[in-house]
């Protein structure tokens, strides 16, 4: 049984997609381009898919992940260019890699967030992450499924900075962008959660919603402080190990005729 690791983001419109719609979009697109699943036992067997840590819905992603069991071998960048034909566009199935290490949700331990706060002025949001970053707790409280819950925001983020305004922002329109380097703890911190600690600290609280957009999801690396690629150890046990037989299938170009 081969294991493909695959990244894919969330586009556009299609940020408004819940986890289960894109379940439902992608076991489609499992069935269109035909892959060879390898199933689940018992009376409902499903296509063996693992899904990591999924952004919430209305939310932007470049760095979504997940893996699939094949029942028979398949080139890996052959077949991502099959699964992103039967994608909607906006969930766009950008890397495949054949699994070739253990644990890739345990290589999901930060994320780099990009929030886009319209109607902010850059300065007046510096001020709020200055603020933010001083402190040694921020409290906020979201509602859970049990009801309220209060945490600290501030222990899971390692970094926030506010960013000039875009080029693309209209002269009289305020603009601020927000990079935000958090962790991936336990209850989970989410961009929302730091939005909401920003107006706890210094009152910021944009006019409308923000566009949050996740850059990069991974492990993270202490010494550089840089979220890594969750793929990369997979790419680099590929090039020492022997290809499966569908790929050295494939990469023997047919002979032609004798001349």
């Amino acid at each position: 049984m081969q294991r493909i690791r695959l990244r894919y983001t969330k586009r556009g419109r299609l940020r408004f997609t819940s986890h289960r719609d894109f379940q439902r979009a992608f076991e489609r697109a499992l069935r269109r381009a035909e892959v060879p699943m390898a199933y689940s036992a018992g009376f409902t067997p499903h296509p063996r898919v693992s899904y990591a840590n999924a952004a919430p819905t209305g939310t932007g992603s470049e760095a979504e992940y997940l893996e699939i069991a094949l029942a028979e071998p398949r080139d890996p960048e052959k077949l991502r260019e099959l699964l992103d034909e039967s994608m909607p566009a906006g969930l766009d199935i950008t890397d495949a890699v054949e699994a070739r290490t253990s644990g890739l949700a345990d290589r999901l331990t930060a994320s780099v967030w990009e929030l886009r706060l319209d109607g902010v002025e850059p300065a007046d949001a510096g001020r709020a992450v200055t603020a933010f970053m001083a402190a040694e707790t921020v409290e906020v409280q979201r509602r859970t499924k049990n009801g309220m819950r209060t945490f600290d925001t501030r222990g899971a983020v390692v970094s926030l900075e506010a960013l000039p305004a875009p080029a693309d922002t209209p002269l009289d329109n305020a603009c601020a962008i927000l990079r935000l380097v958090v962790r991936h703890l336990t209850p989970a911190v989410r961009p929302d959660d730091v939005l909401s600690g920003l107006r706890a600290v210094a009152d910021l609280a944009p006019p409308v919603p923000s566009a949050v957009t996740r850059l990069a999801q991974g492990l993270f690396d202490e010494e550089s402080g840089t979220v890594t690629d969750p793929l990369a150890p997979d790419r680099e046990a590929d090039t020492a190990a022997p290809p499966t037989a569908a790929v050295a299938a494939d990469a023997k170009a047919p002979e032609g005729p004798a001349a």
